[in-house]
């Protein structure tokens, strides 16, 4: 079966940077697009267009989603719901689990950014599938080839979803490093006992004490984006755990603080509790 990548469009696809993105992987990974928009989300369907709610202004929707998608280099569907979001991903995906969601982050108002990394919260909680957060402006970088994982040295499991990096990898010809942030009072654990915890989700074929990098930082996020903007790295990736979302190191503040301020697209992988 063809993976798919589902993409949350909103009124402002056709000037979408995180369709175009999200079009150029599809390529490489040989995988089908699906455009959704739920036309009563605050993110995708903001009250400033209430206008567009009525009959008229929903096939002209309708049209433009599908104009857009007869452009895409891909075979892309469209689909245009009713519910909630999150209650339209989770219909999409119980359906046919896709390789990704895309996201993208908005460049202005009425799409302010606090509302966007709530609703990638909110996404990973209730449809806990790889999740791709695309910034506005600030990369160049396509395909992405230099990515960076950001690790805890805590062990984790991807489960299904280790395929998706490896992937990734696979289709850029890109390269894998880690990095983890330290904080003062720490104790630094051994580099081979990091990366075993990478090693353990096989995401990649071979793992070196040099492709990880331990810097000390007074903060996590700081650190990680640092790191990410001294490596050039072209996409970030995180790993959240279902179960500290709220609490530990990629917990709330700290996960929406990466979406809202990486100047390059943030991959989030949901692990296993």
């Amino acid at each position: 079966m063809t993976p798919s990548i589902v993409v949350l469009t909103d009124f402002f696809a056709v000037t979408n940077r995180a369709l175009s993105y999200a079009a150029g992987l599809a390529v490489p990974l040989k995988a089908s697009l699906l455009l959704l928009h739920a036309r009563h989300d605050e993110l995708l369907a903001p009250a400033a267009f209430a206008s567009r709610h009525t009959a008229e202004g929903e096939l002209r929707t309708l049209y433009a989603m599908e104009k857009l998608a007869n452009e895409q280099p891909v075979a892309t569907a469209v689909d245009i719901s009713d519910f909630s979001l999150a209650d339209a991903v989770q219909e999409v995906v119980g359906q046919r689990p896709p390789l990704l969601v895309v996201l993208g982050r908005a460049r202005a108002e009425p799409s302010p950014e606090d509302l966007v990394t709530t609703t990638a919260m909110d996404l990973l909680r209730h449809t806990p599938y790889p999740l791709l957060v695309i910034p506005p402006t600030g990369w160049d970088a396509f395909p992405p080839r230099r990515f960076l994982l950001a690790v805890d040295g805590e062990p984790f499991s991807l489960v299904e979803y280790r395929d998706v990096l490896s992937q990734l990898l696979h289709a850029t010809h890109g390269t894998l490093r880690l990095v983890q942030v330290i904080g003062d009072g720490q104790l630094t654990p051994s580099a081979a006992a990091v990366l075993d915890t990478v090693r353990a989700n096989d995401l990649v074929n071979e793992l070196t004490e040099s492709s990880l990098r331990q810097v000390y930082q007074n903060t996590v996020v700081g650190g990680i984006i640092q790191e990410a903007a001294g490596q050039q790295a072209d996409m970030l990736v995180v790993i959240a755990r279902r179960h500290s979302l709220l609490g530990g190191l990629f917990h709330r503040s700290a996960t929406a603080q990466l979406l809202r301020e990486s100047a390059i697209p943030v991959l989030v992988l949901p692990a296993a509790d």
